[in-house]
């Protein structure tokens, strides 16, 4: 197993660079940022989308949105509590209206929950947005359960990931990948990065890319 070494706030970790050269992934142009209005992290837990959003917002003088944290301060409660209490159908209608809102939003960085990309509309609400680039911070599989694990045993941290079930979640990660490489305007490695130089990939795969017309 690859273990990454956590630069806690909280889920930091390597991140490498973006596509080849930082070239678009989906051949769709993604603009500067001074023509961004949003920028989405999309990944598995464990790819540092909350510890590199949140350094990435503060670059960049924008705000920081994190997904489900949005929606427990909305709706009052905690991601499991709504799970254990209405199902995942329903929290996934609350994550996509959620969603919605936020990417109405401006000069925002979204970090979205790892499942997020599952449903269609999700995605083609991601994909059809104007000025928004989303970037998928990917991982191998392991080196993500270990900087979870790391998490975990951090007694600072108070959203601890859920690694229970190793089999289910390793399942949940093959299913969801190709969602997160569809929807990804570029994809940024994080297995040998601090969340300083994931921020600076992510910076440079926008920066090398071509604005639109």
């Amino acid at each position: 197993m690859t273990t990454a070494t956590l630069d806690m706030p909280a889920k930091p970790k390597p991140a490498t660079n973006p596509s080849p050269a930082g070239r678009a992934v989906s051949g769709r142009p993604v603009p500067k940022p001074d023509t961004l209005d949003r920028i989405v992290l999309t990944g598995f837990m464990g790819s540092g989308k909350s510890t590199a959003g949140a350094v990435l917002a503060e670059r960049l003088g924008w705000r920081f949105l994190d997904l489900d944290h949005e929606i427990e301060a909305r709706d009052g409660r905690s991601v499991p509590q709504i799970f254990a209490e209405h199902g995942e159908p329903h929290f996934r209608h609350i994550e996509s209206a959620t969603l919605a809102s936020l990417l109405g939003e401006r000069r925002v960085v979204i970090a979205l929950g790892g499942g997020a990309p599952e449903e269609l509309g999700n995605r083609l609400l991601l994909e059809q947005t104007p000025h928004t680039a989303v970037i998928y911070l990917s991982a191998p599989f392991d080196t993500l359960i270990a900087r979870c694990a790391a998490q975990a045993a951090d007694p600072a941290t108070t959203d601890r990931p859920n690694l229970a079930d190793l089999n289910l979640a390793e399942r949940r990660f093959r299913l969801r990948r190709p969602h997160y490489e569809r929807i990804a305007a570029h994809i940024i490695h994080t297995i040998d990065l601090t969340p300083n130089q994931t921020v600076e990939a992510v910076l440079a795969a926008i920066r090398q890319t071509k604005s639109p017309r």
